[in-house]
């Protein structure tokens, strides 16, 4: 019998969405699901964006060119990066498909195999697993519940830098912690990524959900780091277009863009229709992102509310995207979930929520952790805080 490779073999499940079979089980048995686990929002796409698919008359799909189509770069680079003050022309910003693939087109690019990232725990589980995809260590700097997952002092990131040390890739606000790091915060980054030559990878998709009164600070923003920034971005959480998997990597840096045109062109082109639907979300009304982020901010509070009011929770206030990660009184947060799916019901409902083992990489770490994702509207939020509380309550495995 033919086998299959063992790099396929030890490829890491995504934490985020291997319980979905248990779901769907629960499903099939009648069961409603209250999906607090993926960030896929229930929030409206904007109109335009859907008018712009339902009504383009196109009558040949074809390639577009593999950097993405022209209308769609000169939109962001003049509609959207300009007006935030990221100045940026043309050849900075390849199309990718979705957030996705700019983040491993930035690992292939500034890694060979055997080289070293490093990031801070918990991180987004997909970096892990693409830098598994291209043979690269990743190295982690920890930070603490209890402070807020805030980015710890340089000499935390000084003492991981070794000769095969190419970047520091984060999330900025962050995925899974909500964390948003403060200007001061991204200088020192920079100032690390200087001493000592590397990438500084800005992965910053959630941007337009920032809570604090302090405005988002953009890895781009860094001063005399033009040349080491890679910025990555997507359209699925502004503008809610996640299906449509239309993301940018951009950078000042010739070189870097030179090789990501090499990657780009061997997989031929992003999706036409999603290429449609974003081209037409640059034009998206103000109102509609004050209307979405008042609505985030609404949902945070009473997950936030809700969580800290349970019986041996606890999670920081995020400042940034719709994540939390909560200490759960368990014994393991991952043996808790799937419980959650297989054996617990109330009122004919149950929750699906993120084990957030797999977002740390020291040992031992996140073990009674989860990620939240605070996506749903708020009477059915409010109804699954309810269930995961009894949940919570009837576990066999609580440390109570």
């Amino acid at each position: 019998m033919a086998t299959i490779s063992k790099k396929s073999q030890l490829m890491p499940a995504s934490a985020i969405r291997k319980l979905v079979p248990f779901a769907d089980e629960a499903k099939s048995r009648g069961t409603k699901v209250f999906h607090l686990n993926v960030g896929a929002p229930d929030i409206k796409s904007p109109t335009v964006a859907l008018d712009a698919v339902k009504e383009n008359t196109l009558d040949h799909i074809s390639y577009s060119n593999s950097a993405g189509l022209i209308e769609l770069r000169k939109g962001m680079v003049e509609k959207y990066y300009r007006g935030i003050g990221i100045d940026i022309e043309l050849p900075d910003i390849i199309t990718t498909v979705g957030g996705s693939e700019a983040v491993n087109m930035a690992l292939a690019i500034t890694c060979d195999e055997g080289d070293e990232i490093i990031v801070m725990e918990p991180f987004y589980t997909n970096y892990n697993t693409f830098c598994f995809m291209n043979g690269i260590t990743l190295k982690a700097v920890h930070t603490d519940i209890r402070s807020g997952f805030q980015v710890p002092p340089v000499e935390a990131f000084e003492q991981l830098v070794t000769p095969r040390t190419k970047a520091i890739l984060l999330s900025n606000p962050g995925n899974p912690t909500g964390t948003l790091y403060s200007k001061e915060s991204m200088l020192a980054l920079g100032e690390v990524a200087r001493k000592h030559d590397l990438f500084l990878i800005s992965d910053e998709v959630y941007r337009e959900f920032c809570y604090a009164d302090e405005p988002h600070f953009s890895a781009m923003h860094i001063p005399g780091l033009e040349q080491n920034v890679i910025l990555l971005d997507s359209v699925s959480k502004r503008y809610n277009l996640c299906g449509c998997r239309i993301g940018c990597l951009i950078s000042r840096n010739p070189e870097v863009m030179k090789a990501a045109m090499k990657y780009a062109q061997a997989r031929l082109c992003p999706p036409i229709y999603g290429q449609l639907a974003a081209i037409a979300a640059l034009d998206t009304p103000p109102e509609y992102f004050d209307a979405v982020k008042q609505e985030y901010i609404a949902r945070r509070d009473l997950a936030l509310r809700r969580l800290n009011a349970m019986e041996g929770v606890y999670s920081p206030v995020p400042q940034g995207a719709f994540y939390t990660v909560a200490e759960i009184p368990v014994d393991d947060a991952e043996a808790f979930a799937k419980w959650m799916l297989t054996d617990f019901r109330m009122d004919g409902c149950t929750t699906m929520v993120t084990p957030a083992k797999s977002f740390y990489k020291t040992p031992g770490c996140g073990v009674n952790h989860i990620r939240l994702a605070y996506v749903l509207d708020l009477p059915l939020l409010d109804k699954a805080m309810d269930v995961l509380e009894a949940g919570l309550q009837a576990y066999p495995g609580r440390t109570l």
